[in-house]
């Protein structure tokens, strides 16, 4: 929440920038100095401002003093760093070739009443066999039973808190929350699922946090559990680029790993299903897909995916207990990264197709906005600016229609047209896990006026 309405008209809150965001219409989020009306990114929108802001040279999507910066430039979050030894570029992006470099970058406006038509009609006949029945399973856990009781926890908290908390209980359920594990949070943000895992695993020993978030976080969680005996690493690394057999933390452990994730957007989560099971693969035809091994006694319920021979740098295998991961923002899906091609494929579909359904899929949370206004005005507190900034993330990406598209197809049919493209998207990674020996499922872990976001994907070994 960024603003109030004051005398019936929307004004920022007290002590946050009064700067207008048009784009996302609402104000600027930012704490701003003693005194002043404007963060120090919107310091220029001031009349009577002394200094001036431009573009970072680094990174245009910020700015800076003028008269600064030098001095920016040096500790500027933009600025190449020395790469570590787990960062190799693209290689989770995916196979590409020369068909698919074509970019189909239609959008839902620029198409025509009767294309809208064949593509909805080719949607309906690629679900056609499938289970499109996604089931309800709310479930919660003992370790949050605290938090979600504490009254100073306003709506805001409370629905992240309910998601966290059946998110839990599903891997409790799947018998993955235990001892000598490592979970791997992928998009990881400030931690706190990380965090309430901990939670859950205090008595359980052995037990290990990695961390994997591309952005420079603020109030990370996991700076807490400094004294624990729980080790929680951090690796700022986009997980395209992120070889997890490289990582020195993981060498030296050699532990089962469990993929965790909370709203991992759009073409994030085919990111890291293939940092899981393909990292080290050459994308070649003539290369045959890595073979999976069962592990013998003592390791049930693992598979075991090794390297390629030759790669004398990285840890031999990965083995992958299974996984737990929120989905959400499918518009920001990618073809080149989609683990689903081969999916696809079977019905008769490809990147042009995928990237229309990707687009369209957006209408499934068109209500997204209303639902946040009706609980933050239901709520009493301000949600902190860590917590807006998570939030922010997955803001805009709906696709609009013309007037005369809209009048023909109404709200209610989008947003049915628009579950429908998630769950096609989604079965290509059911598909791609039963492949590599998973049994995989996806559910409605938590009701949609906590989140429209709201379906689970989870996976165990066979």
């Amino acid at each position: 929440m960024a603003e109030i309405i004051r005398d019936g008209v929307l004004a920022p809150l007290p002590g946050r920038c009064a700067f207008y965001v048009v784009k996302k219409k609402r104000y600027c989020k930012m704490i701003v100095g003693s005194g002043k009306t404007f963060c120090g990114e919107h310091a220029n929108a001031e009349n009577d401002s002394e200094r001036k802001r431009i573009p970072c040279p680094l990174d245009p999507k910020h700015t800076v003093f003028e008269d600064s910066l030098a001095k920016h430039m040096k500790k500027c979050n933009s600025k190449e760093k020395p790469k570590p030894i787990y960062y190799v570029k693209d290689i989770n992006a995916g196979p590409i070739n020369e068909e698919e470099k074509l970019k189909y970058e239609v959008s839902i406006a620029d198409r025509t009443k009767e294309e809208l038509d064949g593509l909805i009609q080719k949607m309906k006949t690629a679900l056609q066999g499938l289970n499109t029945k996604i089931h309800s399973d709310i479930v919660s856990h003992p370790a949050l039973h605290e938090a979600l009781n504490d009254p100073k926890n306003g709506n805001f908290a409370f629905k992240h808190l309910k998601q966290q908390a059946s998110i839990l209980g599903h891997m409790e359920g799947l018998e993955l929350l235990g001892p000598d594990k490592c979970y791997i949070e992928f998009g990881a943000g400030r931690g706190k699922l990380s965090h309430w895992i901990h939670v859950a695993l205090q008595k359980a020993e052995n037990v290990h946090f990695l961390l994997v978030e591309r952005s420079s976080t603020r109030f990370k969680v996991d700076s807490k559990h400094k004294n624990t005996d729980s080790t929680f690493d951090r690796l700022q690394v986009d997980i395209q680029h992120l070889d997890l057999r490289k990582v020195p933390f993981l060498r030296e452990k050699a532990l089962p790993v469990i993929a965790v994730g909370k709203h991992l957007c759009g073409a994030a989560t085919d990111l890291a299903l293939r940092c899981l099971f393909e990292t080290g693969i050459k994308h070649q035809d003539e290369q045959p897909p890595t073979k999976r091994i069962k592990l013998s006694e003592g390791t049930e319920g693992n598979m075991v995916y090794p390297l390629p021979a030759g790669d004398a740098g990285a840890q031999e295998e990965l083995v992958v207990s299974g996984l737990s991961i929120a989905l959400c923002c499918h518009h920001r899906c990618d073809w080149r990264h989609y683990v689903g091609k081969d999916f696809f494929g079977e019905r008769g579909l490809g990147p042009q197709e995928f990237a229309a359904f990707q687009r369209m899929s957006s209408w499934a949370t068109c209500g997204m906005s209303r639902v946040g206004r009706a609980l933050n005005k239901s709520s009493q507190e301000h949600a902190s600016v860590a917590d807006e900034e998570e939030e922010a993330e997955h803001e805009d990406g709906y696709e609009s229609l013309p007037e005369d598209l809209c009048s023909a197809v109404s709200a209610e049919e989008r947003e049915h047209i628009g579950r429908l493209c998630k769950m096609l998207i989604d079965h290509g990674r059911l598909h791609y896990l039963q492949q590599r020996g998973f049994k995989p499922s996806l559910r409605y872990y938590t009701s949609r006026d906590v989140s429209l976001e709201n379906v689970l994907l989870t996976a165990v070994p066979i």
